[in-house]
């Protein structure tokens, strides 16, 4: 790994994750499970990360 990079793992799915270096509050998308997620801290190269809760569009069916 490099500082270009970050590590951490999907709280659902517990996959590993390996992307390019953000910053704190950025959502990425687990590619396994799909699920958006949000840094909530940086620590030596790891990302701590929990699952963004989001609200499916009610179309009135």
């Amino acid at each position: 790994m490099t500082s270009n990079t970050l590590a951490g793992t999907c709280p659902e799915c517990e996959t590993d994750l390996t992307v390019p270096a953000l910053v704190e509050g950025e959502t990425l998308a687990c590619p396994e499970c799909m699920l958006t997620l949000r840094i909530e801290d940086i620590s030596q190269g790891r990302m701590t990360l929990h699952m963004v809760e989001t609200r499916l569009r009610d179309w009135g069916q």
